[in-house]
């Protein structure tokens, strides 16, 4: 396809569907700045992805494109929460620059981002490793699964981490 064509297949797509998408996100968050800033981002997740834009459904699948950022959305906003939380809960109060704050919120997102590609046993077990020190045999024992099991998961876990960092 070229660029020509893409070009003028984005345009008809924008034109016929972008008014519906943003209405549907509208409906979805009750905030017409937020559904126009996703609908927005919709098209750019599109246009970026390289797919061929000639689609059979379109809105089924703009539906489940938009439905992914709607669901990143509020992972961001539920992190970011737990974080002004935990903030406002430290007994000093504590002046972080917006610069810093980003960097938490996007490592925050990174992390979860890799936390959410792992069964959930596998995610428990890297979790308690990583973050409560525990050994195989301990974890084991929390789990009723044998150390070698446990370890089986751990390594899935770090491989899995290693893949994503990779990429």
């Amino acid at each position: 396809m070229t660029d020509a064509i893409s070009q003028q297949a984005l345009h008809q797509l924008y034109s016929d569907h972008h008014g519906w998408l943003q209405q549907w996100l509208r409906r979805k968050l009750g905030c017409r700045e937020q559904a126009a800033d996703l609908a927005q981002d919709t098209f750019i997740r599109l246009i970026t992805q390289r797919k061929q834009l000639e689609l059979r459904q379109p809105r089924a699948y703009l539906t489940t494109v938009a439905r992914s950022l709607v669901v990143d959305h509020y992972r961001r906003r539920t992190l970011e929460q737990a974080y002004l939380e935990t903030l406002a809960a430290l007994p000093e109060p504590l002046e972080i620059s917006p610069q810093t704050r980003c960097i938490i919120l996007q490592t925050l997102m990174e992390i979860d981002a890799l936390l959410d590609g792992m069964a959930a046993r596998t995610r428990e077990i890297f979790l308690m490793a990583q973050l409560d020190g525990l050994s195989f045999v301990e974890i084991g024992k929390r789990l009723s699964l044998s150390a070698n099991s446990v370890r089986k998961h751990f390594v899935r876990a770090m491989t899995h981490c290693l893949v994503l960092l990779d990429d």
